[in-house]
Order: structure tokens, then C-alpha cells, then sequence
């Protein structure tokens, strides 16, 4: 079995990741790919389901990262690692409920 890509996956908090992550390791949740040739419909209601739920959850952490990138002009040119942006990251959350 591979090793988690994110040590939060491997402390077992849930990561979700796009269907280009297949083999990311233990805690990623990736959506299941559907087979050449066939449509979203040949799947299992579950699956549906579960594609769904893991596509509405990366929309709404991408919505944010695009967001707090464009109202902090400062994040666009942030080149550091994430366990080390996220005091600034933080940072910027709290003032952007402020300034909404």
C-alpha cells in the first residue's frame, strides 16, 4: 500500500483530490473514473453519488482559494510550502469575514 500524500490524510482526516491523484496513497478520496466508452449513468447510484459529493466539497475549497487570492493580492505571489503559508492563509480568512 502507498504512503498518504499529505500527512493530514495520514492522520485520517479525509483529503479530497481530482481524478488526476489515482495512486495518491491511503486517506485521498478520489472521484472513480468512469470506463472509455461508457457514461456517467452506468454507474451505481453510489457511485454517482459519492463523484458528486466529492466534486461539490473541491468547489468549495477552490471557490475560496481563488477568492482570497484575488482580494489579498499578496497570496498570488506566495512561493512557501502550505504547512508554512497557513498563518498567513488564516490571517486573510479572518479579515476576509471581516471585510464581507
Amino acid at each position: 500500500m502507498l504512503p498518504a500524500l499529505y500527512k493530514v490524510a495520514a492522520d485520517g482526516l479525509p483529503t479530497f483530490a481530482d481524478k488526476g491523484y489515482i495512486g495518491a496513497g491511503i486517506g485521498i478520496r478520489i472521484p472513480v473514473r468512469r470506463p472509455k466508452g461508457k457514461s456517467e449513468q452506468a454507474f451505481h447510484t453510489d457511485t454517482r453519488t459519492f463523484n458528486a459529493l466529492v466534486r461539490h466539497v473541491r468547489a468549495l475549497g477552490e471557490r475560496t482559494a481563488a477568492e482570497l487570492k484575488q482580494r489579498w493580492r499578496a497570496l498570488q505571489h506566495v512561493t512557501l510550502s502550505p504547512s508554512r503559508i497557513g498563518d498567513i492563509a488564516r490571517a486573510a480568512l479572518v479579515l476576509n469575514k471581516i471585510w464581507k
